[in-house]
């Protein structure tokens, strides 16, 4: 069968209210409405619903288990109205996000801030984890949002919105600040290089960059994260490949120092990914918002 939902609607309250006139008045139509809308309920079920009496109306046996369905039906129905209108106003809910660890403590936590001030109870999942591995996580819907190096490969269905302009460079420790003194030629320096490891979009980016610039430099040293290639970097091991906007704080305090190269590396940025073909949790949209609209 096929009932129009709005006639339980109306079963219910009759039979709440033993009376057709207290629901119509309930439920702001007229009586007429009220009886006929019952009359339809009971042709479309065919069987009787109410005991008709001058003080009222009762349920029949039968009817009585039909409204214990009816009312919890409602009753959920009601419930998850309530939760969505919280969801909407991102009272509750979850935020899965997708980044590396790099960018996660050097670009998110400051928009995360942000967001839990604004919306406390909100819970919070962040994963960490290689740009492939988290695309594969968007797809399969286990994480609403990624915040990515770009650039990255081009998907049909990933919308990629860049947000933030970041700059790598070389860098280097106390121990080798002489080289920060005078222009280095990238192709002719004899030092020791510490580079993040590949698969790393940072790496292929470099990469991509030597390769078109004709220099080639091989890496003593090729580890698994920024913040270790920054650590080894201020220990004087070698030079680092760093980015600028994540050494900020050692660049101030003299920790690091940027080396003057004859040929610059071109600007790269952040990007927001969502599934194109999908619509953001209202927690994912405004988190977005943030990031779109907030200057840090």
């Amino acid at each position: 069968m096929n009932i129009d939902l709005n006639l339980y609607k109306i079963f219910y309250v009759v039979a709440k209210k033993g009376n057709i006139t207290k629901a119509a008045e309930e439920l702001y139509i007229s009586q007429p409405a009220v009886t006929q809308a019952i009359h339809s309920l009971e042709n479309q079920i065919g069987a009787t619903l109410f005991i008709r009496a001058k003080k009222g109306v009762t349920l029949t046996e039968e009817a009585k288990v039909l409204f214990q369905f009816v009312e919890s039906g409602l009753n959920y129905i009601q419930n998850g109205e309530n939760k969505f209108r919280e969801l909407m106003n991102i009272e509750s809910g979850t935020l899965k996000i997708g980044a590396s660890t790099t960018v996660t403590q050097h670009v998110l936590l400051k928009y995360l801030d942000i967001f839990r001030e604004k919306y406390p109870n909100v819970n919070i999942s962040i994963t960490n984890d290689l740009t492939m591995d988290l695309i594969k996580l968007l797809r399969e819907g286990s994480v609403d949002l990624l915040i990515l190096n770009l650039p990255t490969k081009d998907f049909k269905d990933i919308e990629v919105v860049p947000f933030l302009e970041v700059h790598d460079t070389f860098m280097v420790g106390k121990k080798k600040k002489s080289l920060a003194l005078d222009k280095i030629d990238l192709n002719n320096i004899k030092e020791d290089f510490i580079f993040q490891k590949s698969p790393s979009n940072t790496r292929k980016y470099l990469d991509n960059w030597l390769t078109d610039n004709n220099i080639e430099i091989n890496p003593k040293y090729d580890v698994v994260s920024f913040n270790l290639v920054k650590d080894m970097t201020k220990m004087g091991l070698g030079i680092g490949y760093i980015t600028r906007e994540f050494a900020e704080k050692e660049l101030i305090n003299g920790e690091l120092f940027e080396l003057n190269t004859n040929i610059k590396v071109p600007p790269r940025h952040i990007g927001i990914a969502t599934l194109s073909n999908t619509i953001p949790s209202f927690a994912a949209r405004s988190f977005i918002d943030i990031i779109l609209n907030k200057k840090i």
